[in-house]
Order: C-alpha cells, then sequence, then structure tokens
C-alpha cells in the first residue's frame, strides 16, 4: 500500500494490489470507518484509493499512517447492495465514433464488442472526474483499448467509452482521452435531484442495446 500526503490537509491511501470489486470493498469499509476518526473530514473513496481530509492538518503524519494501515490489515470487506441500472445504449454511428477503432485494436467484430460490452453488470466503485461520473468494474479483459493518442476536445453527456481495462459513461459534456463506442439517453447528474448524483458506490450499471449502427 502507499499512503502520501496531498498537501497539507489531505491524505491519500492506495491499496495494494490492482483493482478488484473485493478490494474496493475493503475501501469502502475503510471509508466507513475513518468518518468516525475525529481528526478526518471527509473520507472520499477513489478507484483502489481513498482520500482523508483533515479538520486540523495534523503535526504528524505517522500515527495517521499507523492507524491506516491497521485498519487495513484488520478490515473487513463492506458489501453494499446497491440498485442495478439499465441503460438504453446506441451503439456505432454518431453515438459512438470510435466503435471502428475498439474493433481493429481487439480484432473482433462489431458484434462481438457489442455482446462483450454489454453482458456483465458493471459494479459503481466510485464517483469522480466530474459530478456524476461513475468508475466501473468489470469489463471483459478482451475489450481492453488504450486511450486515444489525441484526445477529443468535447464528447456528449451519456457517451459510452472504453479507456484501457475500463469503460464509463460521460455523465456531462467535455473533453475525453477515452474510445466512445455509444451513447445513452440517461441523466446521470442533475442539481435539482435528491441526491444530484444518479448512482452511488455499490449500484450497478447493466448495459442494454437498444440499436447497433454500422
Amino acid at each position: 500500500m502507499r499512503i502520501s500526503p496531498l498537501g497539507t490537509t489531505a491524505l491519500l491511501f492506495e491499496a495494494p494490489g490492482p483493482a478488484a470489486l473485493a478490494s474496493q470493498e475493503r475501501i469502502w469499509a475503510l471509508a466507513t470507518e475513518a468518518e468516525t476518526w475525529p481528526e478526518i473530514r471527509e473520507a472520499v473513496p477513489g478507484m483502489n484509493s481513498l482520500m482523508l481530509s483533515f479538520v486540523h492538518p495534523p503535526r504528524q503524519l505517522a500515527p495517521m499512517e499507523a492507524r491506516l494501515r491497521d485498519a487495513w490489515g484488520n478490515g473487513q470487506p463492506l458489501q453494499q447492495q446497491g440498485r442495478v441500472i439499465d441503460l438504453p445504449v446506441v451503439y456505432g454511428g454518431e453515438s459512438g465514433p470510435h466503435l471502428a477503432d475498439v474493433v481493429a485494436h481487439t480484432r473482433l467484430s462489431v458484434d462481438e464488442v457489442v455482446e462483450l460490452h454489454a453482458a456483465p453488470v458493471y459494479p459503481v466503485y466510485a464517483l469522480g472526474s466530474h459530478p456524476g461520473y461513475c468508475y466501473l468494474g468489470g469489463m471483459d479483459p478482451r475489450l481492453t483499448t488504450p486511450r486515444r493518442r489525441v484526445p477529443v476536445m468535447r464528447i456528449p453527456g451519456g457517451a459510452v467509452s472504453i479507456g484501457g481495462s475500463q469503460t464509463g459513461v460521460s455523465a456531462s459534456d467535455g473533453p475525453s482521452g477515452w474510445n466512445t463506442i455509444g451513447s445513452t439517453s440517461m441523466c446521470f447528474f442533475d442539481p435539482a435531484r435528491s441526491p444530484p448524483a444518479l448512482l452511488q458506490p455499490g449500484d450497478a450499471i447493466r448495459f442494454h442495446v437498444e440499436r447497433v449502427i454500422r
């Protein structure tokens, strides 16, 4: 594991090993425990990591580091039984301008890419990047495709993309270096809604093939 300061007001805990659901469940458990510590203002789970912000910056980090190591070593996974949200997705065409690039890299057919992508139930590991965006686990490794060498300056909210070994859905318009293979009309973030983010860690996404444009 790695523990490093984020300026003087926060600390980043990075779990050992690759990101996986079992490890992420331990991150959720650690966040739940750390939020009860009086010196912690907020515990924010990330992808196989946890950020802790302080009420007051500590003079020494060593006691907090030791406490984190002990809590991680003795902690038990926190299994979240969240909702499963079905997302209708249009794959290819203007909705998925980089589907052909994923096909070329993986050497799979369009139908195989779509079938493999829509097969799993993807657990939401964490929220971040931009409001409402979900970091997902569970993508089939056969779909792994490197991020784009030149990022796209703007992709629309609802864009379904693959970047490396992960897939995700953009919650709002913005730049991206991922490969957009489809889109959904689902709204992931609405400031007027309570809570504003549609999904929380422990929820899950299931992609439903609405249409494939070749």
